[in-house]
C-alpha cells in the first residue's frame, strides 16, 4: 500500500512540476510517512511570499483530491 501511494504521489508531483515551473519554481518529493507528504519547494518557490498559500491551496489540495489517504503536505527546508 505504501509503495502504491508513493508511486501515485510521484506521478502527481510531475503534474505539479509543470505548474510550478511557469513561475520559476520546482518541487522535490522527500517522503510519505504517516499520511503526510514531505516535499521541498525549490527555485523561486522556495523564497516566495506565497509559499504557504501555494503549499496548502495548490499542492496539498491537489494531492488530497487525487489521493484521499494524504492528510497533509509539509515543506521541508533542508
Amino acid at each position: 500500500m505504501q509503495e502504491e501511494i508513493e508511486k501515485k504521489i510521484l506521478e502527481k508531483i510531475e503534474d505539479l512540476r509543470v505548474f510550478l515551473a511557469i513561475e520559476g519554481g520546482d518541487i522535490e518529493f522527500i517522503q510519505y510517512k504517516d499520511g503526510y507528504v514531505y516535499v521541498k519547494l525549490l527555485g523561486r518557490c522556495a523564497n516566495c511570499g506565497f509559499l504557504d498559500v501555494t503549499l496548502k491551496e495548490t499542492i496539498e489540495s491537489y494531492l488530497q483530491e487525487e489521493i484521499p489517504e494524504i492528510k497533509g503536505v509539509i515543506n521541508v527546508s533542508l
